[in-house]
């Protein structure tokens, strides 16, 4: 069977950052011409501009930065194809976060463990010892972990009805991944209100209606910057003005 070996250098141009010139961390690719940047440079460079800076279409004539997405499936490739770039990743974002003497979110302790897995020797010869304490942790460790979320970073809400037109949320405040995007809320608000569409609801931060395909976590980074937990968001019924 023949193969064919690729260079990374062949290939670098579309896995870099059009902005910096740097490997895509954090991918976000614009919605409307499916151009990919860093994220951290794309919300920089929007806050000044509404175009792609790839191909220079107009993202939304006020509000591009509800045009963009998390790329997760890019960000993975990336990892993949260049070596150490996640464990460095990672490292730098824990040492960021121990810097300001803040918790380090759940995501970047469980990147942190299964790089340390994937780092660890190959071992040869007498193992019984190591399997048996690897075998005592793993018994152990359904004990020690109270937290039934998932490892990946979590965002506390509360979610807050502005419309007479529709009733408040027997519980508004809610825990969930930050990976989840606005139409999960708008889907979770819909079912417990009785709705017959979530496409009915508007949910809003700051005043601002949020685009449906924004992660929670691109909503705290843009729109909650600096500001204590729990993230406020509102709903209302779709063009509801009052």
């Amino acid at each position: 069977m023949l193969t064919r070996k690729v260079r990374l250098w062949d290939i670098n141009a579309h896995i870099t950052c059009r902005l910096c010139s740097g490997y895509l961390i954090d991918a976000t690719t614009v919605t409307e011409c499916l151009h990919t940047f860093c994220r951290s440079c794309l919300v920089k460079y929007l806050e000044e501009n509404n175009t792609c800076p790839t191909c220079r279409i107009v993202i939304h004539q006020s509000h591009p930065l509800q045009y963009i997405g998390h790329d997760r499936t890019m960000q993975d490739i990336v990892y993949k194809l260049v070596p150490g770039l996640q464990e460095a990743e990672m490292r730098k974002q824990r040492e960021f976060y121990h810097k300001l003497g803040m918790e380090v979110p759940g995501d970047v302790k469980g990147e942190a463990c299964s790089a340390k897995q994937h780092v660890d020797p190959h071992r040869n010869g007498e193992t019984k010892a190591d399997d048996s304490s690897n075998k005592e942790a793993a018994e152990e460790k359904p004990e020690e972990d109270h937290d039934y979320h998932r490892s990946d970073e979590q965002v506390s809400i509360c979610l807050e009805c502005n419309s007479s037109k529709l009733r408040g949320l027997k519980r508004k405040w809610i825990r969930c991944s930050a990976q989840a995007t606005v139409l999960h809320l708008k889907k979770f608000i819909a079912k417990k209100l009785n709705l017959s569409s979530f496409n009915e609801l508007d949910i809003l931060c700051n005043e601002e209606i949020l685009g449906k395909d924004h992660t929670l976590k691109f909503v705290v980074v843009t729109r909650w910057r600096f500001k204590k937990a729990p993230l406020l968001l509102h709903y209302r019924p779709k063009m509801d003005l009052l």
